[in-house]
């Protein structure tokens, strides 16, 4: 293997979901932008390019989503039975205000027009092309040592309302975005106990499923 080919592997094992471990400083444009061009160039069903990038740094608005988050993380953990509350509680599940830089990521469905090669029999590559756009930006970000954190705790309409969606356009994810001071070994996820990774060979089917 050649030593580009290790690192990219390395990139992977490296990235993690960001929540605490941000400095307080914000990402440079010229590291932002290169992240960025990293995620658009991403592969996307008949060249579509369905994504766009909203980037927020403005403090008060970061404020008024990480209020609207932390309402929705009390809704959810006033959901789990008494157990799992008790697991989740510990879990720092956004680092909006502490990135400084939040960027949504948007998709639009109908981008590229009426007759979008590849999307025919499975309408949903558009939006699986939006998430391949997100994984390059993550695995960029990890390589220039920025953490990523992706926010998933808020109701889409008010999302919509706050960075002035067009009608058509969605957004797809929140991610948190900044330098780190760290990224840690075990992902949050398992070092709380809220759930261990599958084993590789759970997960791989010979022939067919059952198999």
């Amino acid at each position: 293997m050649s030593a580009e080919g290790s690192e990219i592997y390395e990139v992977i094992r490296r990235r993690r979901d960001v929540r605490a471990e941000f400095t307080g400083e914000v990402v440079d444009d010229a590291t932002l932008l290169r992240i960025l061009d990293a995620a658009h160039r991403a592969p996307s069903v008949g060249n579509s390019q369905p994504w766009d990038f909203v980037v927020v740094r403005k403090p008060e608005t970061l404020r008024q989503f990480a209020a609207h988050v932390a309402g929705k993380r009390r809704e959810f953990r006033d959901s789990l039975p008494p157990e799992r509350a008790r697991t989740f509680e510990p879990i720092k599940i956004e680092g909006i205000t502490e990135s400084g830089t939040g960027i949504v990521v948007t998709h639009d469905d109908g981008r590229g027009g009426q007759h979008i090669l590849g999307r025919a029999s499975v309408p949903e590559t558009g939006l699986y092309s939006t998430i391949l756009a997100i994984q390059n930006l993550w695995l960029a970000a990890t390589a220039e040592g920025v953490g990523v954190g992706w926010v998933s705790f808020y109701d889409t309409a008010y999302l919509t309302d706050l960075i002035a969606l067009p009608p058509g356009v969605r957004p797809v994810a929140w991610l948190c975005t900044g330098p780190v001071h760290e990224f840690q070994q075990v992902p949050d996820l398992e070092r709380f106990g809220w759930r261990d990774r599958r084993a590789l060979a759970d997960a791989v089917h010979w022939e067919n499923y059952r198999q």
